[in-house]
This record gives structure tokens, C-alpha cells and sequence, in this order.
């Protein structure tokens, strides 16, 4: 079966489509290289999320990334089952629980990045590194139209 199901011409000329294919192989790319760690990406975007952002609330972090409330506590449990993170009352509220990314959790983030750096690089293997600039600004633009481009000058 190949790869890409067939398209009519005038649907694979869309940008909608393009761009499904290519987050559809950037998807497959990515999963393939966190697997080697033993590592779901739901998994991998809740474990950047508590590096960044811990400690922090199980409801907040669930709230960050967009995971509904019962899946987050089945994320969780699993980082925290694999040593990854640690759960504890939260000093502010002891009604919730505090999310902190352990030892284990920061060694285990920094392998899977570089495991999803070399999937992303795959994925913009055709391209020149001026390209990957500017693929990555224009989808900037396409997720977030209107946003100020960074690393231009606004203007008056």
C-alpha cells in the first residue's frame, strides 16, 4: 500500500493537503524516533511541558497542552511509573497535585529531543538550511496569520 493514498490532481495542488501529508510524515517520523526510547508522543509533549513549566498543577498542565483531564491522569502516571516525574501535593493548593520532572525525566527529555531533532531533520532533508528558515517562518504565519514574524522589525 503506498504512503501516500491517491489524490486527484486538483486536491494534491491544495495547501491543506501538502500540509496534511507533510504533518502526517513528520508525525510518523517523530513516533518512529521516540519509540526507540520507549517513548508515546503524548508522553514525550507532557514530559517538555513539565520541564518547562514544573512544577506545576496536574489541571494546569492539562490545560497547557490540550490533553482532556483523564487522559492527562493516565500520562502522568505513566511518567511517573517510569521514574520520569514525581506527583506531590502542591505546596499553594493541597487539593491538587504538583507535576515536577525527576532526574531520570530531564536525561530521558534531552534523548528523545535530539531523537526528534533527527526526525525533523529527515523530514527537511531536501531542503537547504535558508529553506527550513523560511518553511518554518511561513508556517509560523499559517498556524498563527497575523502574528508579528520574528526576527523582523515591526513597522509603523
Amino acid at each position: 500500500m503506498p504512503e501516500t493514498p491517491y489524490a486527484p490532481a486538483r486536491i494534491r495542488s491544495l495547501p491543506s493537503w501538502l500540509l496534511g501529508r507533510a504533518a502526517a510524515r513528520g508525525h510518523r517520523l517523530v513516533a518512529e524516533a521516540l519509540a526507540e526510547e520507549g517513548m508515546r508522543m503524548m508522553h514525550h509533549a507532557v514530559l517538555s511541558a513539565v520541564g518547562e513549566l514544573g512544577p506545576v498543577s496536574q489541571a494546569e498542565l492539562g490545560r497547557s497542552v490540550g490533553i482532556d483531564p483523564k487522559d492527562m491522569v493516565a500520562v502522568v502516571n505513566d511518567l511517573q511509573a517510569d521514574g520520569l516525574v514525581t506527583r506531590t501535593p502542591d505546596p499553594k493548593d493541597r487539593r491538587k497535585n504538583a507535576v515536577e520532572i525527576s532526574a531520570a525525566g530531564r536525561r530521558r527529555l534531552r534523548r528523545t529531543e535530539e531523537l526528534g531533532d533527527r526526525a525533523n531533520d529527515e523530514l527537511t532533508a531536501g531542503l537547504t538550511p535558508a529553506e527550513r528558515e523560511q518553511l518554518m517562518a511561513l508556517l509560523a504565519r499559517v498556524v498563527e496569520p497575523g502574528a508579528e514574524p520574528k526576527g523582523e522589525p515591526e513597522t509603523d
